[in-house]
């Protein structure tokens, strides 16, 4: 029995292999239940072994080209999947980069790469991919607080997304993914469409937004301003604050932040006493 609809392989492998994973905000981690891992990984692979990989142009039909950063950026692509690989993961698909016998050689190709059971010490799972490499991580326990620490047990935290049966379900674990932007029951990148939301990260994605209001304020220069609200009243130093010490200021600041800030009415009180007593309090005049 299909317990993971067709239609979430295709998603999947949509958001991972568009712009062959040149997508700052395309997903790259999976984090799988052990239940559904087997059923989401032969999915997954079997619409990769269908991909046509080379030269776009003129072929309308080429599901993935080229990279655009060359050899360099495919040297990165190898070191986390043999990394991965050394340390436990499967290779599903693709992971390598195609010999000089390949008419792929001819072009910075590297083809669709899917890694199962990657472990959490990889260097993928820690590492920004930005590439055609799908990362699968088994979720044992098929545990919704599981899969959130997974997830959230990363240095980047760009942008996230949970699919789930049930909506409420998958609401609230994408409000535990920390992270600058989540997604339910969609791929992360949907928010960018929506010109009117905050795009961004945090951790070291990077902070601050473009687009929406926030995006607005961060082209500003933001001041805060305090004035009386009645010109005709002068804030003063109280005089058991004033210089030169009188030697009882402690006590009449104490006073003031229970009077204001203390969780109970009995300390707001103390504090209003205090703050009483203190008030008029003048030290004594030295003689000469």
């Amino acid at each position: 029995m299909m317990l993971i609809s067709a239609r979430l392989f295709k998603t999947a492998c949509r958001g991972v292999w568009q712009n062959m994973g040149q997508n700052c905000a395309g997903p790259e981690r999976f984090f799988v239940y052990e239940k559904v891992f087997d059923e989401f990984c032969d999915g997954v692979a079997k619409v990769v072994k269908n991909m046509k990989v080379g030269p776009s142009l003129g072929d309308p039909s080429v599901d993935c080209g080229a990279i655009c950063m060359g050899p360099r950026q495919m040297l990165h692509y190898q070191k986390l999947v043999d990394d991965a690989k050394s340390k436990g993961a499967k290779v599903l698909a693709g992971g390598f980069i195609p010999g000089k016998d390949s008419p792929l050689s001819k072009g910075s190709f590297y083809p669709p790469t899917i890694l199962a059971d990657v472990p959490e010490d990889a260097l993928i799972a820690q590492e920004e991919i930005f590439g055609p490499i799908m990362a699968i991580f088994k979720v044992k326990g098929n545990s919704d607080s599981e899969a959130v620490r997974m997830a959230n047990n990363c240095d980047f935290a760009l942008s996230s997304c949970a699919f789930s049966k049930s909506g409420e379900r998958a609401k609230k674990i994408a409000s535990q993914l920390v992270a600058g932007m989540s997604a339910v029951n969609d791929l992360e990148g949907c928010t960018y469409m929506s010109q009117s939301l905050p795009f961004g990260g945090c951790k070291k994605s990077g902070y601050d937004r473009f687009a929406g209001p926030e995006g607005l304020r961060g082209l500003c220069l933001i001041r805060s301003v305090c004035e009386d609200k009645f010109d005709f009243i002068r804030n003063s130093i109280p005089p058991p604050m004033q210089y030169p010490s009188t030697g009882v200021g402690h006590y009449f600041a104490k006073g003031l932040i229970n009077m204001f800030y203390s969780t109970n009415i009995l300390g707001n009180i103390s504090g209003l006493l205090t703050v009483i007593k203190y008030s008029g309090y003048s030290p004594p005049k030295k003689s000469n």
